[in-house]
């Protein structure tokens, strides 16, 4: 389709089969750049603002990247009886605009200190292309225009493996079958960042997905240059935070001769305190000379710079470990006495306590956004306390960083969690990091699965998780020599050039999360941290089956259980009953939890068998059709001068006639029966009107026969 706003200049080029087109101007004038991006009937626009002024004081980019969730853009209003208008972002719509950041943000120049700000606002949504790919080249042509000192352009694909092949930028209902889900963003020159969910894909494949990918984006790549030639839009001038050579200079001078046996300890603690000490006197001995953020920056500098050259040319890590070596693992499970399942996860001063909780599918979370309606019955949310590292600040709201940590393990384990069918369970599990020192979210992964086993969810294979990092040697830009480190620590973290996550089983990987610090690796060098990640999986999942071998066979008994019943669709009203009513007095009644699905399956949770029992009798005693000739124990419900109507199935009453009371003459109802009387009666008759016809007297004359 045209886009619906029409711009001055018009691009198109064809990307994976289909038109994409990007137009700019006559709408959002004011910003430093704005497009619209057509693909498909899916229309979104990006804004770029970059501010002239430089924020002094700032120690990191402030960049601000967000994703906006709108409704309207799926033809939809919320589903919510009190708000109608969006409030705060999805779930979805956060890790959205994560993953347009994660690859812009390496593309800024160190020490740029301006604000930028990017919104990508979906306007119309065909629920076949995805915006969250074309989310980043969206940005990316924004940024492109807006005389930033962005080094891009960059673009995005999605990758799928459909019927056992690779499919490039497949369709939402393509990818419903699909057993690969993977985004992948980078340059003309190689990729810059990887997010993916997977179904035990082996390394080569995930490779050969992650070259078609990078090969598939080239055409939006070049529109935008050529877009960006055309337009000619003026660069903005900006000044750097820099370090002044004398600072680095003395800073460098004081360290002379104090960093090695520092900067290399198999202690990290140890460690960790040293360079604390060393790095305050640094300040004191500077502090008059220069100011606290340029000793700060030549500190940090010294010390990644010492940390490169270590590894790189005498292939020796901050804690003496070899590229490939992991920390030490400690696991530990049902450590909680009450809770359905408990796992401790510890690699070397990182730690993860995971703790499961099992309730019923009614429990599952109800998902309204612009990009679903529908349930979630798995959710893994991740906890990241200033305690973890040793800091004292205010307990806020969970942030961005935690959605997506939090997020990595969930798509990690979705792949091996048993058919709803098999274990119809809604399950939390939250991971709350007691200490960091990298791969927080990995520490994540690998308790979550021990607390997954230790609550007795039959998952079909253990999952692992391993950071892995890259320190490089570069000359004009191109790489001269790498090294490939496995089980990532923080300062290994900061001074390297890659965070590349993996997840898997014994067979294959689940979940992948990469970025880069540089302008983009190739296929070779990430084809290398993947099988390098997987020796280090395969040691990891040994670890962690030394504490737990395969999932319990019961699940705790302070778990409910859940029963499962099938009933006719056209009975779900009876259970039900008149606004609630019915199921509301079996769930007062009995104390269970109930959940009745449109095909008529009806699941029932109790910790209490008995109650369960209870409640499951009540029900089909409810969808149960009488039958003529049955003799049932009734109670009586109404007294009336010409007869008794007795109820002999829940919500089920008939008559006893007067003259079916007794085998004698009854002269009055009330002298033989009252209200809550337990009588046998016998169904004799269902008339053309449905209703029941009961008798007492045929029941007792079979009693006594």
């Amino acid at each position: 389709m045209d886009s619906i706003v029409k711009g001055d200049k018009v691009f198109e080029t064809e990307l994976a089969g289909k038109k994409l087109i990007i137009e700019t101007g006559n709408f959002a004038m004011q910003a430093s750049g704005a497009v619209m991006l057509t693909y498909g009937d899916t229309v979104l626009m990006a804004t770029a603002v970059v501010s002239d002024l430089t924020r002094e004081g700032m120690d990191y980019f402030p960049l601000m990247v967000e994703f906006l969730d709108k409704t309207y853009a799926a033809g939809k209003i919320s589903g919510s009886r009190f708000i109608k208008r969006e409030g705060r972002p999805s779930e979805e719509a956060v890790l959205t605009s994560r993953l347009i950041d994660r690859p812009i943000r390496p593309l800024f120049p160190k020490g740029y200190r301006n604000d930028v700000q990017v919104i990508v606002t979906p306007l119309s949504f065909d629920k076949e292309n995805d915006p969250d790919f074309l989310g980043i080249i969206a940005a990316s042509a924004a940024l492109s225009i807006s005389g930033a000192p962005f080094e891009g352009p960059i673009a995005a694909s999605r990758i799928g493996i459909i019927d056992g092949k690779l499919a490039l930028n497949p369709t939402i209902s393509e990818m419903e079958n699909s057993t690969l889900d993977l985004v992948v963003a980078g340059t003309k020159d190689g990729i810059i960042m990887v997010e993916s969910a997977a179904k035990e894909i082996p390394e080569d494949q995930m490779v050969e997905a992650m070259a078609m990918a990078l090969k598939g984006m080239q055409p939006a790549i070049e529109l935008q240059q050529k877009m960006a030639k055309e337009l000619g839009k003026k660069p903005k001038e900006f000044e750097l935070f820099t370090v002044s050579k004398d600072a680095v200079s003395a800073v460098e001078k004081f360290l002379h001769g104090k960093l090695g046996k520092d900067i290399i300890h198999a202690d990290e603690i140890q460690r960790e305190g040293a360079l604390a000490d060393l790095e305050s006197q640094v300040f004191e001995d500077l502090k008059d000379s220069y100011e606290e953020a340029e000793i700060s920056e030549a500190f940090n500098k010294a010390i990644d710079m010492e940390l490169r050259q270590a590894i790189i040319e005498r292939g020796e890590r901050p804690d003496g470990r070899k590229p490939n070596e992991i920390r030490k693992i400690t696991s530990q499970v049902g450590l909680l006495p009450r809770t359905h399942g408990s796992a401790l996860f510890t690699r070397g001063l990182t730690q993860a306590l995971s703790i499961c909780t099992l309730a019923g599918p009614g429990m599952a979370q109800i998902i309204d956004t612009m990009f679903e309606s529908g349930e979630k019955r798995f959710m893994h949310h991740y906890n990241f306390p200033p305690y973890s590292v040793g800091e004292s600040k205010p307990l806020r709201g969970v942030g961005r960083r935690e959605i997506g940590h939090g997020n990595i393990a969930e798509r990690s384990l979705e792949a091996v969690l048993p058919d709803q069918e098999d274990f119809p369970y809604t399950i939390r599990v939250v991971s709350e990091i007691l200490s960091s020192n990298g791969s927080t979210s990995m520490a994540g992964t690998c308790g979550t699965t021990l607390a997954l086993m230790d609550a007795g969810v039959p998952i079909k294979s253990p999952v692992a998780g391993i950071a892995m990092g890259l320190m490089t040697k570069q000359k004009d830009g191109k790489i001269e020599k790498y090294v490939v480190l496995s089980d990532i620590r923080d300062v290994e973290d900061f001074a390297g050039d890659m965070d590349f996550k993996v997840t898997g089983t014994e067979s294959g990987i689940t979940g992948l999360q990469m970025d880069m610090k540089i302008n983009g690796v190739s296929a070779d060098i990430l084809k290398e941290a993947l099988n390098q990640a997987k020796e280090g999986r395969l040691f990891i999942l040994g670890k962690m089956t030394e504490a737990i071998l395969k999932p319990r066979e019961e699940i705790s008994k302070y778990a409910p259980r859940v029963y499962t019943i099938q009933i006719k669709p056209e009975k779900i009203k009876d259970v039900i009953g008149k606004g609630g009513e019915t199921i509301n007095k079996i769930i007062a009644q009995t104390g269970v939890e109930i959940d009745i699905q449109d095909t008529g399956q009806i699941n029932i949770s109790a910790v209490e068998a008995e109650a369960a029992k209870e409640a499951i009798k009540i029900i089909e005693g409810i969808v149960k059709e009488p039958e003529i000739g049955t003799v049932y124990q009734g109670t009586v419900k109404r007294v009336e001068a010409f007869g008794a109507f007795v109820e002999i199935l829940p919500g089920k009453e008939g008559l006893v006639h007067v003259s079916q009371i007794s085998p004698e003459r009854v002269e009055k109802v009330s002298d033989v029966l009252k209200v809550g009387d337990v009588i046998p009666v016998k169904l004799t008759e269902i008339d053309h009107q449905g209703r029941l016809n009961l008798s007492r007297k045929a029941a007792l004359k079979k009693d006594e026969k």
